[in-house]
């Protein structure tokens, strides 16, 4: 398999691949081993390009669809006991426009019998055959592992206000045989639960305004207690959250103690405080990670640093974990294990930043690994780009981290750049891996520039925090100083540079060409922010999916007040800065978009267009916050592709000579 991998990576890059195989919905999307590791669980893609639930018997390699469907797609999938499946749906080729479901529940014995529908699908039909009437459509898995060894697992139900927020979550007890549900009694105005290695509550997460309360339930009484009590929004010393819960009982939270970035630390029930000797300490990165189980052990954390990683307690799986990267050494590979194996087999689902994810099965006795599938096989590693993380001075001497990628054939020399800037904006951008929209570019010929300007999460709290009330200001300067330091290392032709982004990322851009009208020779604003003080009044046609707290109690201290900070809005709202934008400009929104509503878009190419002859517009009527279907990623990534060869390209290149 290595060096099938090897020979790939080395062949055929001499032609650019085309558009549809970079923005193509996944063929092989999931692989889950049963709970014994004697079956295994996949999505593929059947004849009607809908994913549809296949199982595989190891023992054989037998295969058997157990579930599919004509109109959806099967989405998430749960093992609840060795011997049956639930599953929920979503919709692959509907944008959300046109779409009538929602996700509904199913489970499924292995071997295909006793489907049964649990809760309800939108206008669907009801596939229920249990004198028990199926549960409403606002019933969801909770992606976190049950038992596993009886028909029953917990699921959730969000419960709404009038006004269509959520108010909190509700838990229920299904038995997924019978249907029958019974309520879990919270202790308050649950948003959040987690289930100990048993399958059972033991931490409710409460939210009244912007005071936030974790609360235990204590396994003989089932008493709830508090643990703490702090702000949702700003946190604080004190905040930190529960991640989940050890063979052992003991619970592992992430927090800042006295230090900058978030840790992984064990909390003492009894005395009701965090340990103060951290399981997992990152070097300049917060943590976020889950912890690897099997056979009743800790086995290990897996871990998101550069890239992600696994750190292996047990001697065995470290053992293992080697022989794989030493069979597969450029890809980082994440071996997945069965909670109760009886069998040698794992999962082992490998990446690069070359290479969309690919699913093995090890077999961890003989060493062979088995390919199961790829998530896009017709990608080619040796026609992609690779991506490395470089850091760069910010004019006040912040190091700011950024992700720059250079296109495969070229030498790194006087390239167009595109400065691509993440959305958010107070989430970690990424990290080493497989991109999309990155790769596309680069296949294109264009350099990549991804900067986590200030208040980017995942790089400590100082990082963060030097974000808070910078719209428009200091990070909007981190980023022009990324795309300075790549013209000063030679990396970047200072007369081809393109600012690009969607969300926070389309408020970047077009604050980008305000700002540094010398630096930005063209702007691609994917659903755009435009005006600042709408994301709290509004200007909408159906509700916002921020909540009202959130803009009461979080925006004013990471954003900005409306009031006392009302001038800064102003001046840093493209908006109001219309008539500073003069180089040539694609905007690009969604009519159904519930972040940043489509107003915001016509406003402002309303007003630009008045003294801005360069600019181009197209609004995805289907679509809301961002791109869901194929068609539609390749329709905008085309007229990218052509806007940018105009003004950055090869045809702006030519054009510039004459």
């Amino acid at each position: 398999m290595a060096a099938v991998f090897f020979a790939a990576t080395h062949a055929g890059a001499h032609s650019a691949p085309p558009i549809a195989d970079f923005f193509a919905n996944p063929e092989f999307s999931d692989v889950q081993l049963s709970p014994d590791a004697r079956h295994l669980a996949v999505l593929v893609l059947g004849p009607n390009g809908r994913e549809r639930l296949a199982v595989v018997n190891l023992a054989n390699n037998s295969i058997k669809v157990v579930a599919q469907f004509d109109d959806v797609d099967v989405g998430d999938v749960e093992w609840v006991n060795p011997e049956r499946l639930v599953l929920s749906t979503r919709d692959y080729q509907t944008a959300p426009g046109e779409r009538r479901y929602a996700p509904g529940l199913y489970a499924v014995n292995r071997d295909g019998s006793d489907f049964r529908q649990l809760a309800e699908r939108s206008f669907a039909p009801n596939l229920s055959t249990s004198v028990y009437k199926p549960l409403p459509w606002h019933t969801w898995l909770t992606g976190q592992r049950g038992a596993q060894d009886s028909s029953v697992i917990y699921v959730t139900s969000t419960v709404y206000t009038a006004t269509r927020e959520v108010d909190y979550t509700a838990l229920l007890r299904l038995d997924t045989v019978t249907g029958r549900s019974t309520a879990v009694a919270p202790p308050g105005k649950v948003r959040r639960w987690l289930l100990d290695q048993d399958g059972e509550p033991r931490i409710a997460v409460t939210k009244v305004r912007n005071i936030e309360t974790i609360l235990y339930r204590e396994p003989a009484s089932g008493a709830w207690r508090q643990l703490a009590q702090f702000d949702a929004y700003l946190k604080g010393k004190e905040a930190f959250t529960p991640l989940a819960f050890g063979p052992d009982g003991t619970l592992y939270v992430s927090a800042r103690v006295g230090g900058d970035t978030l840790n992984l630390y064990p909390w003492d029930l009894a005395a009701n405080r965090i340990d103060a000797t951290p399981v997992m300490a990152l070097d300049g990165y917060d943590f976020s990670g889950s912890l690897l189980v099997g056979k009743g052990k800790l086995l290990g954390l897996r871990y998101l640093a550069e890239r992600r990683g696994t750190r292996w307690f047990d001697q065995a799986m470290a053992a293992t974990q080697a022989g794989i990267d030493a069979a597969l050494p450029q890809t980082v590979n994440l071996i997945s294990v069965a909670p109760r194996a009886a069998t040698p087999f794992m999962v082992v689902a490998s990446y690069a930043d070359v290479q969309p994810v690919s699913f093995s099965l090890l077999n961890s006795e003989t060493g062979q690994l088995t390919a199961i599938g790829a998530s896009l096989p017709r990608i080619k590693a040796a026609q992609m780009s690779q991506q490395k993380l470089v850091h760069y001075p910010a004019r006040d001497g912040l190091t700011i981290p950024a992700w720059l990628t250079l296109p495969v054939n070229s030498d790194g020399k006087n390239l167009p750049l595109v400065v691509l800037v993440h959305g958010g904006p107070y989430v970690r951008g990424t990290s080493w891996q497989w991109d999309s929209e990155v790769q596309f570019l680069a296949s294109r010929g264009y350099a990549v520039l991804e900067p986590e300007y200030r208040g980017s999460t995942g790089f400590g709290s100082k990082h963060f925090h030097a974000g808070w009330k910078q719209w428009g200001l200091k990070m909007q300067d981190d980023i022009a100083d990324g795309a300075r330091w790549a013209i000063k290392r030679g990396v970047a032709d200072g007369q081809r540079i393109c600012i690009a982004g969607g969300s926070y990322g389309g408020y970047a851009t077009l604050m980008g060409l305000v700002n540094d009208p010398d630096l930005y020779r063209c702007g691609i604003d994917l659903v755009g922010v435009t005006d600042i003080g709408l994301l709290y009044t509004g200007h909408w046609s159906f509700a916002s999916d921020m909540s009202d707290d959130w803009k009461q109690y979080g925006m004013p201290e990471l954003i900005g007040d409306p009031v006392k900070d009302a001038a800064q809005f102003k001046a840093t709202s493209p908006i109001a800065q219309a008539a500073r934008i003069t180089q040539p400009l694609l905007l690009a929104y969604g009519a159904l978009d519930k972040r940043v509503p489509l107003y915001h878009g016509k406003q402002f190419h309303a007003a630009v267009k008045q003294h801005n002859p360069q600019v181009e517009w197209v609004v995805y009527e289907e679509e809301g916050h961002g791109w869901s279907l194929p068609k539609n990623r390749i329709d905008f990534w085309t007229r990218a592709e052509r806007f940018l060869d105009r003004h950055i390209g090869k045809q702006g290149a030519a054009a510039k000579k004459e």
